[in-house]
């Protein structure tokens, strides 16, 4: 039987999205939703809820309310709580002037005349301004959307990515799937609340929806940049539950490929036409690029290499003997020690007999990689972004010479908006390391131009060792080729901890699942605790670097690198032990989400997305603010956080740039760093690299992983944890099998 009780609400138990438990100031434990702000913003308000008492199995006796009001002025409440830039006695001050309903109208349509009041200042004001209509959006959302049963999470998601779409309401009745172009909304969160809003099983859009669904998820997710048709109509059949509906599948495709959205190749491969595009235009360019004579450069090569005093190997002579006989187009992969860079610089020595050296570039993805090669090469160098940002207003870039280093890792879309830039008769060389991971993303341009031979390619395969107990690239080349390293002896530069269990094999097929289970998390945690003796080592010279000021050779100096996020020794787990070490005792923090985020933690930003940002002395003095796009595995400092306008500022120092973030931007953009996935790793040094190894990550092992996550350590790398499945990983030979459009052309 419905009852109605009154009460002040006293302490939140439990949270999550929208759903709470908490105790009233009486002792009486309520639970239920609330949809119209987050649950935090109505502890120590008085309300009324409707509802039924019942036993919950955790907290007892519980009255679980289906019906909730804040009994105080509800203007006021959502002043004070809600919209950012009103104080309790501001609030009070303000309606008793105005009255409820004429406020209401002044912040919908004349706010200017809240300056007529003491303390509201024009930033004040524009801060309210923003607050107030991202507050009324979110309550014309909430009313329409609550009949569908939508969170507290989601619909702050909505209302903050819609805040400046006109009649967001109308736009999402009329086509609910719109909500697929929200970052963190896809077609599954999109089609459950199509489906409670009344959309038809085979609705157009729902089908048009579902197919760009499948086919991203194929291509940008798997790294595919083409798919074959049946898969395409297996993976829908398998996201909407039909069986024989092929027929709505090819109209719908046929119509995607009259819009231009979509390309069908030869074999029936289908490819979304942006990538299509991409790689098909790579494909020309390289081959005609290949056939271009530059002329050469020195009639004698031997000669020019001793006055240079660049002592080269055979292999790398042929790479540079390659460009000096007229080369335009060469692609140099160099394994880990080959001396690739030093390869690089001599071409680059030789390019600069004809050239002037501001002719040459050299760029890579990473900041970190960019900064390399400068640094090994005395050429100017930049990351691909800023170089495409710098020179977006011309057709192509002003140089003669482009050598893009940290090929492996760029995707066929980021390739190709790169190399339409470079002139037509420049030289470019394309250097990297395919036994890396392949790229984030679609296409593996660097792999697929040496399969199918485009140019000339010259592979560094012989190691220049620095001394017996130096072995990074020993290592990392065994593994690369399959072979599993001596990895026990004792070296400067690598170490391995065997935390093994013991009798494992023999225990394996003795004990349950659960108690094999048990013993492998007390295992994990016997690694973790070895890493903790690692961190401690360490922990005083890092904070020297960061006293000091060298945020990058803070944030460069010590990383804790893992296949996997979830588990006891995936990045998410060890970040927040690791937090504890590096950044104990916080003068201020933001909690969002179950993370925590303090002053001064080490993170990383997760999305490409436009950020407002400044460069690093532009924040300094104080200059305006600018909109820059922000690339998923930046890794900088946060280094600020403003309390009273919700607001985190991180320095990410390779790119010399800062992001500020609201408070309700930090759980989707920012995770913190102290422990990292090797994908998000790619192109990244460290000094010193920790790698735990597990069976646990058994899924993920293979000779490509561990072999980009060796070859990140500078100065050390150390492995803790089990022998047998370093073993067994160092003998999965990966090969990186992806569906192409270059490999079909």
């Amino acid at each position: 039987m419905t009852e109605t009780i009154i009460g002040q609400i006293d302490k939140i138990l439990f949270e999550d999205e929208a759903f709470f438990i908490a105790v009233l100031k009486t002792g009486e434990k309520v639970s239920g939703l609330y949809h119209e702000s987050e649950v935090k913003h109505i502890k120590g308000s008085a309300v009324t809820l409707k509802g039924v008492w019942e036993e919950h199995k955790k907290y007892g006796k519980t009255f679980k309310f289906d019906s909730i009001k804040v009994n105080q002025n509800q203007l006021f409440f959502f002043l004070n709580k809600i919209v950012k830039g009103f104080t309790k006695q501001l609030s009070a001050e303000l309606i008793e002037h105005f009255g409820s309903e004429k406020l209401i109208d002044i912040l919908d349509n004349d706010i200017e005349r809240l300056l007529e009041f003491n303390g509201i200042k024009e930033k004040r004001l524009k801060k309210i301004q923003a607050s107030w209509k991202r507050f009324r959006s979110m309550r014309k959302l909430g009313e329409f959307l609550a009949p569908y049963d939508v969170s507290q999470a989601l619909l702050t998601t909505i209302a903050t990515a819609m805040k400046d779409v006109d009649e967001p309401c109308a736009k999402i009745n009329n086509n609910p799937y719109i909500l697929t172009s929200i970052n963190s909304i896809g077609f599954k969160r999109a089609d459950e609340l199509a489906l409670k809003m009344g959309v038809a099983k085979e609705d157009d859009n729902r089908i048009s929806s579902a197919m760009d669904y499948v086919l991203l998820n194929y291509c940008e997710a798997q790294g595919n940049s083409c798919v074959a048709k049946e898969i395409l109509f297996a993976g829908l059949n398998e996201l909407l539950g039909f069986s024989d509906k092929y027929y709505l599948y090819e109209a719908a495709l046929i119509e995607r490929v009259g819009e231009g959205s979509i390309v069908v190749m030869k074999n029936e491969r289908v490819s979304p036409s942006r990538l299509y595009d991409s790689e098909k235009f790579l494909y020309d360019d390289f081959k005609v690029r290949a056939k271009k004579d530059s002329g050469g450069f020195v009639k004698n090569l031997d000669e020019f290499l001793d006055s240079h005093e660049l002592k080269l190997g055979e292999q790398q002579k042929e790479a540079v003997a390659k460009i000096n006989d007229g080369a335009s187009l060469l692609f140099l992969v160099g394994y880990a020690g080959t001396g690739k860079s030093t390869t690089s610089k001599a071409i680059l020595d030789l390019l600069n007999t004809k050239y002037d050296k501001k002719e040459i570039i050299t760029c890579a993805l990473s900041g970190i990689a960019s900064q390399r090669i400068a640094d090994t090469t005395g050429y100017e160098s930049g990351t691909i972004q800023s170089l495409l940002v710098k020179f977006e207003d011309r057709d192509e870039f002003p140089y003669s010479v482009v050598l893009i280093d940290e090929a492996s890792m760029i995707n066929s879309s980021l390739f190709a908006r790169l190399i339409r830039k470079v002139g037509k008769n420049a030289i470019v060389v394309v250097a990297g390391d395919d036994a890396q991971l392949p790229p984030i993303g679609a296409g593996n341009v660097l792999s697929d131009a040496l399969a199918l031979e485009l140019a000339p390619i010259v592979k560094l395969t012989k190691i220049y060792r620095q001394s017996e107990d130096k072995a990074i690239t020993i290592i990392a080349n065994d593994i690369r080729t399959g072979i599993v390293p001596d990895y026990k002896r004792e070296y400067d530069d690598f170490e391995f901890i065997d935390v093994s269990m013991t009798n494992y094999y023999a225990l394996k097929n003795q004990l349950s699942q659960s108690q094999l289970h048990d013993m492998r998390e007390e295992n994990s945690n016997h690694i973790i605790s070895e890493i903790v003796h690692k961190v401690i080592e360490s922990i005083e010279k890092a904070r020297y670097r960061l006293n000091n000021k060298q945020i990058k050779e803070y944030l460069n100096y010590f990383q804790v690198i893992t296949p996997m996020k979830g588990g006891t020794l995936g990045s998410n787990n060890l970040n927040s032990v690791l937090q504890e070490y590096f950044n104990p005792n916080p003068k201020k923090c933001v909690k969002k989400g179950g993370a925590e985020f303090r002053l001064m933690d080490k993170v990383v930003h997760t999305k490409n997305e436009n950020m407002t940002s400044w460069s690093g002395e532009g924040f300094k003095t104080s200059e305006d603010s600018s909109q820059r796009r922000i690339f998923n595995g930046m890794s900088g400092l946060l280094f600020k956080i403003e309390e009273d306008d919700e607001q985190v500022f991180v320095f990410y120092p390779n790119e010399d740039v800062v992001v500020v973030y609201d408070y309700e931007e930090v759980k989707s953009y920012l995770m913190l760093s102290y422990a990292l996935t090797i994908h998000k790793v790619q192109g990244m040094e460290y000094d010193i690299v920790v790698i735990p190894m597990t069976f646990s990550h058994y899924i993920m092992h293979n000779t490509k992983l561990i072999y980009t996550a060796v070859t990140r350590a500078k100065h050390k790398c150390i492995i803790i944890g089990e022998s047998g499945a370093f073993e067994s990983a160092c003998k999965k030979l990966e090969i990186t099998r992806r569906d192409t459009v270059l490999l079909e052309l």
